[in-house]
């Protein structure tokens, strides 16, 4: 018997014509806040830092305030930040996305019936719409033939 895995959630969110927030944006996110750097954090997604930049991009330009402020390398060295906005979208986005794998959980994470009760229920939820179709066909077969 193969092993059920775990329910899980793959959240995505369009707010715009062109923006969308989903998993990967938020953890370049989180990833900037950890490491304060946009190379850095590309780095340890694993995507270029074009990738990275043009993601970034997208979300400044698409939502009212930008998520992420940038300074230009130097002796110093650059970085990136987040925003007061940036940190309030990922908490934001993480509780829903914690909302939406509670109630996938809760709907399609409960045990399987037994074999027996399977049969039943699915004989259960047949019945319902064949019934009807049966009825209905009569019901035209009788009407064409007494033309």
């Amino acid at each position: 018997m193969a092993k059920r895995r775990p329910i899980e959630v793959r959240l995505r969110i369009d707010f715009a014509p062109a923006g969308s927030i989903g998993p990967g944006k938020i953890a370049l996110l989180e990833a900037i806040e950890a490491s304060g750097s946009l190379s850095r954090a590309a780095r340890a997604l694993g995507m270029s830092y074009r990738r990275a930049w043009g993601l970034l991009d997208d979300l400044n330009r698409a939502l009212r305030e930008p998520v992420a402020s940038a300074s230009v390398g130097g002796t110093g060295g650059g970085g990136a930040k987040l925003t007061r906005f940036g940190r309030a979208l990922i908490a934001a986005y993480r509780e829903v996305e914690r909302i939406a794998a509670g109630a996938a959980k809760a709907r399609f994470g409960a045990p399987r019936p037994a074999r027996s009760d399977a049969r039943a229920v699915s004989a259960a939820l047949r019945r319902p719409l064949t019934r009807p179709l049966a009825k209905r066909r009569r019901a035209r077969t009788r009407a064409t033939k007494r033309r």
